[in-house]
């Protein structure tokens, strides 16, 4: 494969694709008043500020960049059931009547991004079909017995397994030994949904402003949610702020980290390679622990993603690396041009499952969400919007797992996660 020098790169490939007009979306000026300040403008905060506003609330989000800036702009665009970590994780903690109803509220999640993108009209590309691939005779087993997990314990009809010539009718390929497809899953162009979701939320009333950094939260009742050049009164605060909390709120402290993911978009294909690709269109992510990603865009690029960074720094030989990766999984790929290449935060727990919570009583927030937040980002807005009018059950149901901080402290936090992840990465060779 060939690339672009660096510094041709445009932000992504969703930045230079963007299909839906949001308007101008001014800086905060001055004092304001609103029943509720929503902070972040991803796919969380978008959709509580369109909740919230449909149910008659006057409401204010802050975004400190431009909307969908971090990951809900910039991901892999799969839209699954399911949380970052394995649903046994739950029922560990929770027992297994709670984690059922997590289970369920992430197929919901799913439903209601389909239903939104339908009733606004949202032009994402979305489609459907989902393939979890094994890498390894390890992986089988464990794909295997979580499906049937999920259909004794969940009752959960959606995924098959495919091997041999029925995969390869989904994805042409011989690096996998079988897959789990899950006709639930899909994906999306994700920034055109998340903007999507803002140009909603203005319709329905929301006021919305862009490069609006908040630099501090003064709780109380109302709260003031101030930025450089003015505040927000507020009866009620939500966060949607994921990797860029920023201290905000001390008692978030450490309890999620950052990490960086990396993607490219390739050229786009003609029918027939693309046909020698993902022929039906599915999206896919292998079972690795550090995990592959993909999908074909709707002019038939190739989207791909992988790798990680916890350092901020993008690692050395990347672009080489995935290189290699993609030419062995689809040998027809071999020269084909790389247009475009950018990368994103993302914010993890030490679990692995989304953390959401009430503090003060008058301030939600929801993060955490480990590389599995589009669909389920939408619903903890939803989420957070029922809490505020009054109606906390099944937010609570989320807000009942238990979290711990990254250990080590400021200074010996990453260092820590990366010695994890580098047990990972070899356990993943094996």
């Amino acid at each position: 494969m060939t690339a672009k020098a660096p510094s041709e790169h445009p932000a992504s490939w969703y930045r230079a694709s963007v299909s839906v007009d949001l308007g101008p979306c001014p800086p905060l000026e001055g004092e304001v008043r609103a029943d509720v300040c929503v902070i972040g403008g991803g796919v969380t905060g978008c959709s509580a500020a369109l909740h919230l506003a449909e149910r008659g609330y006057t409401v204010v989000l802050l975004e400190a960049s431009g909307i969908g800036h971090g990951a809900s702009g910039r991901s892999g665009g799969q839209i699954l059931p399911g949380l970052g970590t394995d649903i046994a994780t739950v029922e560990q903690a929770l027992g297994l009547e709670r984690a059922r109803e997590i289970w369920e509220m992430s197929r919901e999640a799913v439903r209601l991004t389909a239903e939104r993108v339908e009733r606004h009209a949202i032009p994402c590309e979305l489609a459907w079909g989902y393939l979890h691939a094994a890498v390894k005779p390890r992986h089988v087993r464990e794909l295997l017995a979580f499906r049937d997990r999920l259909a004794r314990d969940y009752g959960y009809p959606a995924l098959s397994w495919l091997e041999g010539d029925a995969l390869r009718e989904h994805v042409v390929t011989e690096a996998y030994p079988g897959a789990l497809f899950d006709r639930e899953g899909g994906h999306l162009h994700p920034l055109n949904y998340t903007l999507g979701l803002a140009r909603a939320a203005r319709e329905a009333g929301a006021a919305i402003h862009e490069g609006s950094p908040v630099i501090e939260i003064r709780r109380g009742k109302p709260a003031v949610v101030a930025t450089d050049r003015g505040c927000v009164r507020a009866d009620f605060v939500v966060m949607g702020t994921n990797a860029f909390q920023s201290g905000l709120v001390p008692e978030l402290a450490g309890r999620v980290m950052r990490a960086a993911n990396y993607i490219i978009a390739t050229e786009p294909l003609s029918v027939e390679r693309a046909s020698q690709v993902l022929p039906r269109n599915d999206a896919l992510s292998d079972a690795n622990f550090v995990l592959d990603y993909y999908r074909l865009s709707a002019d038939r690029r190739l989207i791909y993603g992988g790798e990680v960074s916890y350092t901020g720094r993008e690692p050395r030989g990347l672009q080489a690396r995935m290189d290699a990766k993609i030419a062995r999984l689809f040998p027809i790929l071999r020269g084909v041009r790389i247009d475009y290449r950018w990368g994103g935060e993302v914010a993890i727990t030490l679990n692995r499952a989304p953390d959401f919570g009430r503090l003060d009583d008058n301030l939600y927030y929801a993060q955490g969400y480990s590389g599995h937040g589009m669909a389920l980002a939408g619903l903890a807005g939803k989420l957070m919007a029922d809490s505020v009018s009054g109606q906390s059950e099944r937010f609570d149901v989320f807000a009942a797992m238990p979290h711990r901080r990254f250990p080590g402290g400021e200074r010996l936090r990453t260092p820590l996660l990366l010695l994890a992840t580098t047990f990972y990465k070899l356990r993943d060779r094996l």
